[in-house]
């Protein structure tokens, strides 16, 4: 008999109460520890990410196998299944505070590391996935007010399909926060994207600086081969990174165990799934610019960059980023994710897109609940406004003099 698995924080599952309304869809949540997937459970993972809505290496199962060095207590995934079949995979966690309010709630869980949120959801069955979770949050009395998520591509298709999954359940989906940050998408060459994206007094610039630090010795620029050790770009990239600002703010992914274990595992867990890209300059043998890429044809995810500062005169970061364009010419990639912060300087001077990343809120069933949504969103609107009216230009003064 098909069912609906509420959440339980503590580790004990009970039935929904609204089970059978879920049960005649033939769809069932269930609550598993965040742990190393059994081998059958890892195929149907693997299964589930290759006929995803959505190309999103960051819910892959090689990068949640990495993430659980960096798991707080208290992550679950939800497991949403269709007639048997995997449909819906999504690592969520409660939290006592929704902002500066004190609101228990449940949120997706997503690190710092992590630069996008959302769930992994099967082609085809985005809103019945959606609907499930919902469904058995709302059942769950541990599960607080609202179902919090973060890291949502604007109008992509797992955004769209909650939407119209909370929608029909009769509740808003609320965008609370939104950032752009920018992206490539093209059908153009990677020769031709340089030119039309960035302006010629630019390139010339930029092209002055490569042929300055070719005067500083043997400069060559690679990406890792099949017959290279990734072991060793691996190391060049921690070694690099941990050299500048990062490491001497204790940042850097080498500072600590875990963030270093992290990368480590995410390198030679997308090799093995043959997501990897990595890319370099090399000055006199030695890296001076380092750049991993995490792909998902036909996306790819510009993941973590490292240069070596000493050198910063020449912008090797910034010629790696332009080398880095003829990751275009693969034929299976048109679009890459900056992962960057919103208006980073020299990433949106290079690449011409921009992609929306919201947050976004819906209340869980339950007059009570409902009501402490409402409640909510009514003081972050007013916390906004104050914002606003706070970093509003001030109204121009006619001179009468």
């Amino acid at each position: 008999m098909n069912a609906v698995t509420a959440i339980d924080t503590s580790g004990a599952h009970a039935l929904a109460p609204d089970a059978p309304r879920l049960a005649a869809t033939g769809t069932q949540v269930e609550v598993t520890a965040l742990a190393a997937p059994d081998t059958a459970f890892a195929r149907e993972w693997d299964t589930l990410a290759a006929d995803a809505a959505e190309s999103d290496v960051f819910a892959e199962r090689w990068f949640d196998d990495a993430s659980r060095h960096l798991a707080p207590p208290g992550v679950r995934q939800l497991v949403v299944r269709r007639d048997g079949r995997l449909i819906g995979l999504m690592p969520i966690v409660p939290a006592a505070r929704y902002g500066r309010i004190p609101l228990r709630h449940s949120e997706n869980w997503a690190h710092y590391h992590r630069f996008l949120g959302a769930p992994l959801l099967r082609r085809g069955h985005e809103v019945a996935a959606w609907t499930a979770i919902l469904t058995a949050l709302d059942s769950d009395r541990d599960a607080g007010a609202l179902l919090h998520i973060s890291g949502l591509v604007e109008h992509g298709p797992v955004h769209r399909a909650l939407v119209e999954a909370a929608h029909a359940l009769g509740r808003p989906c609320d965008t609370v926060h939104r950032i752009e940050r920018a992206m490539l998408a093209t059908t153009l060459s990677p020769d031709d994207y340089y030119a039309a994206t960035v302006r010629k007094k630019k390139r010339k610039e930029l092209g002055r600086l490569r042929t300055r630090l070719l005067e500083q010795g043997v400069v060559e620029t690679r990406r890792l081969s099949a017959d290279e050790s990734v072991q060793d770009w691996i190391d060049a990239f921690l070694a690099l990174e941990r050299a500048g600002w990062k490491g001497a703010a204790g940042s850097a992914l080498a500072c600590t165990p875990q963030t270093s274990a992290f990368f480590r595992d995410v390198v030679l867990g997308a090799h093995a799934a043959g997501k990897l890209d990595m890319i370099r300059i090399d000055l006199d043998g030695a890296a001076i610019a380092l750049l991993v890429n995490l792909l998902a044809p036909p996306g790819a995810f510009s993941f973590k960059t490292a240069f070596d500062e000493r050198l910063s005169r020449f912008s090797p970061g910034v010629l790696l980023q332009i080398d880095n364009l003829q990751l275009l010419a693969r034929g299976d990639i048109g679009w890459m994710d900056s992962c960057a912060v919103e208006n980073h300087p020299m990433i949106n001077s290079l690449w011409g897109e921009r992609r929306a990343i919201v947050r976004v809120s819906v209340p869980l069933a339950g007059t009570l609940r409902r009501t402490q949504f409402a409640a909510a969103r009514a003081l972050e609107r007013a916390a906004a406004a104050i914002r606003a009216r706070r970093t509003r230009p001030a109204p121009a003064v006619e001179n009468d003099a």
